[in-house]
Order: structure tokens, then C-alpha cells, then sequence
């Protein structure tokens, strides 16, 4: 039942922050969809044991892959769809705990929240650009294919 809670919340908040970035009303369902098809992706690591950061890569690795079909599928810049769906992924509680650990004067602590903010930020980055280098290979692929295929019928 835990998986339904989290892909049924996780859904809510991403089309959510569609609405906020003013997805077009279209796209919020896939928006939705695309969020908690990568928080699920994080969560089912997370469960397997396996860190925070390998964990959003993947998370943010998908993401990017269903962006890039979704943008193709309604004709629509790719970052409608990205961008809302990589909100459950960002690491806001780490940051929030480095920001209170500094107000406490607990520099040691707050260097170690920091760091894993910054790591995990950088993992949700890298995930999103091997995502997008991937979808130009295969584009690219795909479209020399097309060609050959014109050029020889």
C-alpha cells in the first residue's frame, strides 16, 4: 500500500508544480505522470537499499527519457515536462537540515548536509544530460536511418 501512497502523492505534487509553472493544461496529466514515474524509480532503489545519489541519477536519468518522448508526442519544449518532474527529487530536506545545522552553529554538520545537497544535486544534473546525450544518439540514429532509407527507395 506504501507504493500507492507515494506514486498517488508524488503525482499530485508534480502536476501540481505544473500548475504552478504553467505547464499548458494539456500536458499536467503527463506531467504527473512523468514525476512519479521517477520518484517511484528513486523510491524502489531507495527500498533496495542503494544510496541517495545513485538513486536520483536513475530517478532523474527517466525522467529525462520520458520528457524528451512526451515533448516529441505534444509538440512542446521538453522542459515542460522535466522540470515539474524533477521536483520530488530535489533534496530539499537535506538543504533545509544544512541551512538549520549553520543557524545552530553546528559548521560540522552543516558541511556534512551541504555536501550530500550538492552531491545529489550534481547526480540529478548528470542524470538529466546522459538522459539527453542518449535521446540525441538515438535521434541521430534514427534519422540517418530514415535517410538511407529515402535515399535507397
Amino acid at each position: 500500500m506504501d507504493w500507492v501512497y507515494q506514486g498517488v502523492l508524488s503525482f499530485i505534487g508534480t502536476a501540481s508544480f505544473g500548475v504552478i509553472f504553467n505547464a499548458p493544461k494539456k500536458t499536467l496529466f503527463h506531467c504527473g505522470l512523468v514525476g512519479m514515474c521517477g520518484w517511484l524509480i528513486y523510491y524502489a532503489f531507495m527500498q533496495k537499499g542503494v544510496d541517495a545519489v545513485f538513486a536520483s541519477f536513475a530517478g532523474a536519468f527517466l525522467i529525462a527519457i520520458a520528457a524528451h518522448l512526451l515533448s516529441r508526442k505534444f509538440k512542446t519544449p521538453m522542459i515542460v515536462f522535466s522540470v515539474a518532474g524533477i521536483i520530488p527529487l530535489v533534496p530539499g530536506g537535506l538543504a533545509y537540515n544544512a541551512m538549520r545545522s549553520i543557524v545552530e552553529n553546528d559548521y560540522v554538520e552543516s558541511t556534512q548536509y551541504g555536501a550530500k545537497v550538492f552531491i545529489i544535486a550534481g547526480a540529478i544534473v548528470m542524470g538529466l544530460v546522459f538522459a539527453e546525450v542518449l535521446m540525441q544518439l538515438v535521434f541521430r540514429a534514427i534519422r540517418k536511418r530514415k535517410a538511407r532509407m529515402i535515399k535507397a527507395g
